[in-house]
C-alpha cells in the first residue's frame, strides 16, 4: 500500500512539474489566451435554465474588454490578450474541492478537475487554454454562495454565480477574479473576514482620504468602505488590477 501511495505521489509531482514549466512559458504574453466558459445549471432550476438559455457571447464581452484594457495599461503589446468564448451548457458537475482535505486529497482533486475538463472539451475554432465552469444558482434559493475555485495548473476553474439578469454585472467581477487565478494571481484579502489586505488588496492604497476607496483591487475581491466594511463591486468599472497582481500574471517584471 505504501509503494502505491509513493507511486501516486511521484506521478502527481511529475505532472505538476511539467505543467508548471508550460505555465511559465505561456505567461510571456507573446500569444493571446482563449478562455472557454461553460454554463451549468447546478440544481436544474427552471428559472436558472431560462437565464442560461438566453446567454450569448456578448454577455461576456465586458469582462474581456476590461481585462484587455488593463493589460494595455501595463504595456502588454497584444491587441486582445484575453478572449472569452461561450461554450454550450453542460449537465455534468465538475468535481468539487475536498472539504478540509490534506495535500494528497487536494492534488487528486486537481487531477480529477483537469481530467473532467479534458473529457468535456468542446470544439472551437481556436483551442482554449483556459476553461471555466460557470455554476449558476437561483438567488431566491441562496442568499450567498461559497467561494469559487480556480487552478493555475491546468488553467481550469469552478465559478459560483447567480443565474439571474440582475446579477450579470457582478457575475463578471467574480468570473474575472477567478480567471486571473488561472494565470497565477493570488488572493489579496483576509480569508477570516473577506476584508482586502492593505496595501495590495486596495484599489488605491495612496488615496487620501483612504476611505472609502474609489475602486476595488480585483484580487482583493471587495470595495473597501471603511476599516471594517467592504462590499463586492457592482461591476468591473468599480475595479482595477493592481501592480502586484499585474506582476504575478506576467504583465510587468
Amino acid at each position: 500500500m505504501e509503494k502505491i501511495r509513493v507511486f501516486i505521489l511521484l506521478v502527481i509531482l511529475a505532472v505538476v512539474i511539467i505543467q508548471s514549466l508550460q505555465d511559465k512559458a505561456d505567461l510571456n504574453w507573446k500569444n493571446s489566451f482563449y478562455v472557454a466558459v461553460y454554463p451549468v445549471n447546478v440544481e436544474n432550476n427552471p428559472q436558472v435554465e431560462q437565464y442560461i438559455q438566453h446567454l450569448t457571447a456578448a454577455d461576456f464581452v465586458e469582462a474581456s474588454e476590461f481585462l484587455n484594457s488593463e493589460a494595455r495599461r501595463y504595456g502588454v503589446p497584444l491587441y486582445r490578450p484575453i478572449n472569452i468564448v461561450l461554450g454550450k451548457p453542460i449537465s455534468q458537475l465538475p468535481p468539487a474541492p475536498p472539504v478540509n482535505g490534506g495535500i494528497i486529497e487536494i492534488m487528486l482533486w486537481s487531477l480529477k478537475l483537469r481530467y473532467f475538463a479534458w473529457r468535456n472539451e468542446q470544439d472551437f475554432s481556436i483551442h482554449p487554454q483556459i476553461q471555466l465552469y460557470l455554476l449558476y444558482f437561483d438567488p431566491k434559493q441562496h442568499r450567498s454562495l461559497s467561494h469559487s475555485t480556480a487552478l493555475q495548473k491546468g488553467r481550469v476553474g469552478r465559478v459560483n454565480l447567480f443565474g439571474e439578469a440582475s446579477y450579470s454585472q457582478q457575475n463578471l467581477v467574480i468570473l474575472s477574479h477567478e480567471l486571473l487565478h488561472t494565470l497565477g494571481a493570488n488572493d489579496k484579502y483576509d480569508f477570516a473576514n473577506n476584508m482586502p489586505a492593505f496595501p495590495d488588496g486596495y484599489g488605491n492604497p495612496q488615496q487620501q482620504p483612504l476611505f472609502p476607496q474609489a475602486k476595488a483591487e480585483l484580487m482583493g475581491g471587495r470595495l473597501v468602505i471603511n476599516e471594517s466594511k467592504a462590499v463586492i463591486p457592482k461591476n468591473l468599472a468599480q475595479t482595477v488590477i493592481g501592480p502586484k497582481t499585474a506582476r504575478e500574471i506576467g504583465w510587468v517584471n
